[in-house]
């Protein structure tokens, strides 16, 4: 548990990347194999059902410590994590206790059946015999929460750098189907259990935002046009009658969208399809707001399958029938998948992306203005003869999103950030009116100078009214005008709101508190979309 503790204390203190693939790497390294397995298994969502209720552990915790349990959740408000809360709050070890992450895991799977009072016992002598930092982590593997800044790709990136072995590849091996008890590290990072070579997927091809004018771009015969949609990229790799979708971010996520799956059967042809997942419902596309219920979904039900369809509209085809077929011009890649689209009949989700008519670079401005009508963020502009390159390259695709939407809110909640900036108040809670009080719409972090970051720090510092662990009420006083993508209904948000890509555009030093936006005029922004 000590190698864990250290490997969980290297990370949660750096915010750099590189740092944290280091330690990983280190720990895997002198890890012994089946820790190596299980850190895998918890940062990659593959753990034992939670063995033990967490209102338990807050009784068993002021029970350990008479604490009455109003001074428990001050405690509890004050660090703002339960788990650190009960280590920081247990009196010293009495013994010590040297277990391995494995052994460990192994007596919490057991543990799960047993009753009460058995885990009770169980959790005071483990309690009493490991060290503060060691108790946070073996209240989280019982809790199931690790969030510490280390993402699969992360990981990924760590197990690549340790063993040579292809990112991607690596992805699908710690992804896909294995059992922690009958696989080996070794065969797991080597990917025994699945076949790389028929789920590779390419590097993604990106855009840059449009920089010039659009005359500048040449003749308009010589570019193609599409809508910018607003879902995540993916790539659909058909090889040898398997298929697997991979999201840009590098994350195999095919177990997610069993609908694409069950419509690219229907092809004999072998391809790699490069084309944006969407939630989308009688043939419309809906909000991303409306694919976020579908995202990171362990298991897909039927109810969520109904509620949220998912469907796919194709950009780009990058392999065909075994060919790499990226190096020639998108103008003739996009006709080899127009004639494997029209080769067959396929259901309505399964869409080729709609290419924009035009004659003159004027007419595109009407054409992108209208976007958020039909819930697209703007237009790609692609130029026929480009290849389809790894990442970005500047002058081959643009894309020309639609001017963001904006509100002037008043800042109410306020708290520290990380790194370098842990010092200062740069994480900010914004409102808008609503009758006669405010209620919450967004919450921003980016879009300010670092000297605007100071001079904010230092007004709530003077003016903060109450505090709620990190966070801080302030009075509100400053206004901001906050820009964001687009805009749709939430029943999650107490506002009824929710806000796509929230940032600070500007502090509004100019305007008084008693001028900031209502919740009727924000609302009526989804209307006018």
């Amino acid at each position: 548990m000590k190698q864990f503790s250290d490997l969980i204390s290297a990370i949660e203190i750096t915010n750099k990347t590189n740092a944290k693939i280091d330690a990983l790497v280190n720990y895997f390294k002198t890890a012994p194999s089946k820790d190596k397995l299980w850190l895998i298994a918890l940062f990659t969502g593959k753990r034992p059902p939670r063995p033990i209720k967490t209102a338990l552990m807050k009784q068993w915790c002021m029970e350990k410590t008479e604490l009455p349990e109003w001074l428990f959740l001050e405690s509890y408000s004050t660090v703002g994590d339960l788990g650190e809360t009960i280590a920081l709050l247990l009196p010293k070890p009495t013994h010590k206790l040297d277990l391995t992450l494995s052994e460990w895991m192994n007596e919490l799977k057991l543990l799960k059946p047993k009753s009460d009072e058995e885990k009770k016992k169980f959790v005071f002598a483990a309690w009493s015999g490991l060290k503060q930092q060691e108790r946070l982590i073996f209240n989280k593997l019982i809790g199931g929460n690790f969030r510490i800044g280390v993402s699969k790709k992360t990981l990924v990136n760590a197990l690549a750098k340790l063993t040579g072995i292809d990112a991607n590849q690596l992805m699908h091996s710690i992804i896909g189907n294995w059992d922690i008890d009958t696989i080996s590290f070794e065969e797991l990072i080597k990917g025994t259990h699945i076949n790389y070579d028929n789920s590779k997927p390419y590097p993604f091809c990106l855009a840059y935002a449009l920089e010039k004018e659009l005359q500048e771009l040449g003749d308009p015969d010589d570019w193609i046009v599409e809508q910018k949609w607003d879902g995540i990229r993916g790539q659909i790799v058909k090889r040898n009658n398997e298929i697997y979708i991979w999201s840009r971010g590098e994350e195999l996520v095919t177990k997610q969208f069993p609908e694409l799956v069950e419509a690219m059967t229907n092809f004999k042809e072998d391809f790699v399809i490069d084309g944006e997942i969407l939630a989308m419902k009688d043939n419309a596309v809906l909000l991303f707001n409306d694919l976020q219920k579908r995202l990171n979904r362990k298991n897909v039900n039927k109810k969520l399958l109904e509620e949220v369809p998912i469907g796919f509209y194709a950009y780009d085809i990058l392999e065909f029938n075994g060919n790499d077929i990226r190096s020639l011009p998108f103008a003739t890649r996009r006709q080899t998948l127009e004639n494997l689209f029209n080769s067959i009949s396929l259901p309505e989700h399964i869409k080729l992306s709609f290419i924009v008519k035009f004659n003159k670079w004027e007419a595109l401005n009407a054409i992108r203005d209208n976007s958020r009508a039909i819930n697209s963020e703007g237009l790609m502009l692609k130029q026929k003869a480009s290849p389809y390159h790894t990442g970005r390259k500047k002058g081959d695709w643009w894309k020309w999103k639609v001017d963001p939407l904006t509100i002037d809110a008043v800042m109410i909640y306020a708290q520290k950030g990380s790194g370098r900036r842990s010092s200062k108040y740069t994480d900010y809670t914004f409102a808008v009116k609503k009758d006669d009080g405010l209620v919450t719409v967004a919450k921003a972090y980016s879009g300010l100078t670092d000297k605007e970051i100071t001079e904010i720090s230092r007004w709530v510092n003077k003016n903060a009214i109450e505090k709620f662990g990190p966070v801080r009420t302030v009075k509100p006083e400053l206004v901001f005008e906050i820009a964001f993508e687009g805009i749709a209904f939430s029943k999650r948000h107490k506002s009824g709101v929710a806000l796509r890509f929230p940032r600070i555009a500007r502090w509004r030093k100019d305007k008084p508190a008693s001028e900031i936006d209502t919740l009727e005029t924000v609302k009526s922004l989804i209307l006018s979309c």
